[in-house]
């Protein structure tokens, strides 16, 4: 019996903006690099690649992966973060300021996305074909055991009164049905599934006036249905980022992961040891 650990790398927040960031690329290689040579099986970035919403940022990460022989969709998931899609000054002074139509807004938005998803469709669908959006699941069967990761879009469009920062999330209710239709859920049976989203459950959940104002701003809008599927779905972790922390902490019987932000510590990483029993260690890892 097969009963080696599955490795998992979470890695969020990247914020590049151009290859002007050459600390932060060399960063990013030193990092990829000791993925490789530590036998990393899986690595999972969650979101916000880029700070304004700039695909060639995108470019500048796919070419990396590349670079490190990670680009393949057996050992690398992504997924889509608010600053991929919004560019807050061209939301508030071009576009959106002069659009007020909210449909309009959610239009746009659902285009980038799938902007996103097309540009990272090999890391989706594993191929040019099939399906290239959100919600999608992998299943991978690694050696030891099976694993689901199943990756929602949590990005939700600006709006001047109900989103002024671009950065509250909302997972599309389509989304959260089509996780918890009975085909989706038979086939997860058998398989240690793991969320992924961008935007945090809790962020600093005290009663303090400034922390839920930011909170506010920050907040996953629909968390309570999101934890409701990821429950109905058995998943025993949720991985995400957003809110710049490295830290985990469990809702109601499921563990949430904050990838935390590569940006501000970029030697410094979430890692996940998943074994063939279903259970799983997790630790955060500084680099000398």
């Amino acid at each position: 019996m097969i009963t080696e650990n599955v490795k998992i790398a979470h890695i969020s927040d990247l914020h590049f903006s151009g290859k002007q960031d050459r600390r932060q690329l060399a960063d990013f290689d030193y990092l990829l690099d000791y993925f490789n040579q530590a036998n990393v099986d899986h690595l999972i970035i969650s979101g916000d690649l880029s700070n304004n919403a700039d695909s060639s940022d995108w470019r500048l990460v796919k070419e990396k992966l590349e670079c490190h022989g990670l680009y393949i969709w057996e050992k690398c998931t992504i997924i889509a973060g608010n600053h991929d899609v919004i560019n807050l000054e061209e939301e508030m002074r071009f576009y959106n300021a002069l659009n007020p139509l909210s449909l309009l807004r959610k239009i746009a938005c659902e285009r980038r996305i799938r902007e996103f998803c097309l540009f990272f469709q090999e890391l989706i669908s594993g191929n040019t074909a099939g399906n290239k959006g959100f919600p999608f699941i992998k299943i991978i069967n690694f050696p030891s055991l099976k694993i689901a990761f199943t990756a929602l879009n949590s990005v939700y469009p600006w709006y001047p009164a109900d989103n002024p920062l671009g950065a509250r999330g909302l997972i599309a209710e389509s989304q959260l049905n089509a996780l918890s239709n009975e085909r989706v859920l038979s086939s997860l049976r058998d398989s240690f599934v793991i969320g992924l989203c961008h935007h945090a459950y809790k962020v600093y959940g005290t009663d303090s006036l400034i922390d839920k104002a930011f909170d506010w701003t920050m907040e996953l809008k629909n968390r309570e249905p999101f934890l409701a599927v990821m429950k109905l779905m058995q998943a025993k972790l949720v991985l995400h980022g957003h809110f710049h922390r490295f830290q985990s902490y469990t809702v109601d019987g499921v563990t949430f992961i904050n990838g935390g932000s590569f940006r501000y510590e970029p030697k410094c990483y979430s890692e996940l040891l998943v074994s063939t029993t279903g259970s799983f260690v997790q630790k955060f890892v500084t680099l000398p």
